[in-house]
């Protein structure tokens, strides 16, 4: 895994933009690491025998980001921020095309002697977070992206902040709220 610095990255995202082709090849190989690393988080929060897998979402987020050239790219934190946007988006268009919802959701078919073996870990409805960051999201945008970005992102405190161009107070408080916010839509879809 190629380390990278942040300017490294910047300069690369800003003349990939610019239209230099050969800067996104360059890129690649200083992002890669932290894309796998996000896309594992992801991964780990999905239901057990998921169908896509940690290498496949990098793919798709990449082929995803091609698309985005266009993007007047801020900083490495930007990329990332909208990097994991772009995987939360893989993940819930996966989940939706698999129709998810429409066969029980995350329930899983078990035996009766499975059935008694309590889960480690509750099965994760990447839809039903998706509708909830959603409607957050539509309460205040920034909290939405705070979620986004720390949750999903995987991005520090001051990651978020230089992303969203706020203090790192902010984001601190913007995740308190988001997150209780959140608690509730999704209990609110459990109703």
């Amino acid at each position: 895994m190629a380390t990278s610095s942040p300017g490294a990255v910047t300069e690369l995202l800003r003349a990939w933009a610019d239209g230099d082709d050969g800067a996104l090849e360059r890129l690649m190989p200083l992002v890669e690491g932290e894309l796998r690393r996000l896309a594992r988080g992801y991964m780990r929060r999905e239901r057990r025998g998921h169908t896509l897998q940690t290498t496949a979402l990098v793919n798709e987020a990449f082929l995803r980001l091609t698309d985005a050239r266009r993007v007047c790219w801020q900083d490495r934190a930007h990329f990332l921020g909208i990097a994991a946007r772009l995987m939360r988006r893989v993940l819930v268009d996966h989940a939706r095309s698999r129709g998810y919802l429409k066969r029980g959701g995350g329930a899983r078919r078990v035996t009766l002697n499975e059935g008694l073996v309590s889960s480690a870990q509750p099965a994760f409805d990447v839809v039903a977070l998706d509708r909830a960051l959603s409607a957050v999201a539509a309460v205040d945008a920034r909290k939405g992206r705070v979620i986004e970005l720390r949750f999903f992102g995987g991005l520090s405190v001051e990651e978020t902040a230089e992303v969203l161009g706020v203090s790192a107070d902010t984001v601190k408080r913007d995740w308190r709220l988001a997150k209780l916010w959140l608690l509730r839509e999704l209990e609110g879809e459990r109703r």
